[in-house]
């Protein structure tokens, strides 16, 4: 990965009017208005992509960088301990018991923190696989890239979460959300040893296979912008600049569709979640520039992960030889990752088909992880499906 980046590009007329205008409303003190909401959330490729340009560089470098203040730490729902300290990630544990095949949550590792895994309850992950009856759940909890970290590649995040899973124990049950998604996969091609289940919500595996909004952006923007971006930002991503940049286009409608509140219920539990999903909103990470250019290229751009181009820790990453169980959860509606950018992973892998399973929420992207009906109704199959094995073993001794 080289150490500097290029200077601004050329970019197309419709681009630069965009770019133009969203210069000009900052100038006058308005807030540009973001794309359909919730696409903006995860949608990080994308809104570097939107951001860039000379006018909006302009406009960056007249204003003043936001205050420097201290940050709120993140609201975890479900007791749980620190298992252990990285550079990459703080591994929390969830588990109510010694025994069982353990499982880790390879949390998204975009724009917001890793409490998605955990939001409220009745709209948490961790607490529908407890009370499905997995003792055993643990997350990686992906740290903000500080400016010492800006060079942080995909290989130190795989380093870390396989030193994560060594701590644990293998073999693992690996579940991947939304960009937690592409990671455990490719994490269970490179060792397969490590890990016995795998699920896939919400995860970009075969960008070919279908287009959103995200991928198709990603892919039109030369390389050339985004590592312009990333340099703009000393070698970093920063989340609360996208914020600044972007604003924040929450209504209650928005919010309610994704917890999947019931619409006409204004009681104060209603309120203080759609105020929960606001706070986690603005809580933002700053990620490695490296990092995310190699996602944008290599994942985005390239495809190297559904067609074998993807080097992961020194070995390329061959899908069809990977033979594991998986569960892949889509949503019709996703607004972030095509259902067949996920889906088309079961004709990449070489599990067998009977050993694959399906489930398509309707819903859009966050909705898988924070829904309360995804949570109440999806995420507990999930859970049955992790112990099915374990309960036929029970049964035959």
């Amino acid at each position: 990965m080289r150490t500097s980046w290029i200077d601004p590009i050329n970019m197309s007329r419709r681009k630069r009017q965009l770019v133009s205008t969203m210069a000009k409303k900052e100038q006058h003190g308005e807030r540009p208005q973001v794309p359909e909401f919730p696409a903006s959330l995860f949608a990080w490729p994308a809104l570097m992509a939107a951001s860039l340009g000379e006018a909006l560089a302009a406009s960056l470098g007249g204003h003043s960088a936001p205050a420097v203040t201290a940050a709120p730490r993140p609201v975890w729902t479900t007791p749980h301990r620190s298992r252990l300290e990285l550079g990459t990630m703080e591994l929390r544990d969830f588990s109510t018991s010694e025994c069982g095949v353990p499982v880790l949550i390879c949390a998204p590792y975009a724009l917001h923190c890793a409490t998605i895994a955990d939001f409220a309850r009745g709209h948490s992950v961790v607490e529908a696989l407890r009370d499905g009856g997995v003792g055993r759940i643990h997350v990686t909890d992906w740290r903000s890239a500080g400016p010492d970290m800006r060079f942080l590649s995909i290989d130190n995040y795989l380093a870390d979460l396989n030193v994560a899973v060594d701590e644990i124990g293998a073999p693992v049950d690996l579940i991947g959300l939304c960009q937690g998604g592409w990671m455990a996969l490719t994490y269970a091609a490179r060792f397969p040893h490590k890990v016995r289940r795998l699920v896939l919500a919400g995860a970009p595996v075969d960008i070919a296979a279908g287009q959103s909004n995200l991928s198709q952006m990603t892919i039109q923007v030369p390389l050339a912008a985004f590592e312009e971006f990333v340099g703009s930002q000393g070698g970093r991503v920063l989340g609360r600049r996208v914020l600044q940049i972007w604003g924040t286009a929450l209504i209650a409608d928005d919010t309610r569709r994704v917890l999947q509140l019931p619409p006409d219920d204004d009681s104060a539990q209603m309120r203080e979640l759609e105020a929960r999903f606001r706070e986690w909103y603005d809580l933002t990470v700053d990620l490695p520039g490296a990092y995310y250019l190699q996602v944008v290229s290599w994942l985005y751009q390239q495809n190297r992960l559904a067609t074998g181009n993807f080097v992961a820790l020194g070995r390329r990453i061959d899908l069809s030889a990977l033979r594991h169980p998986i569960f892949l959860l889509g949503a019709r509606d996703d607004e972030i990752v095509a259902p067949e950018q996920l889906f088309a992973t079961a004709s990449r892998v070489g599990t067998p088909r009977d050993e694959i399973e399906t489930a398509m929420e309707p819903c859009g992207h966050l909705a898988l992880f924070l829904g309360a009906g995804t949570v109440r109704n999806t995420w507990p199959r999930i859970a049955c499906w992790l112990g099915e094995e374990r309960r036929a073993a029970s049964r035959d001794a």
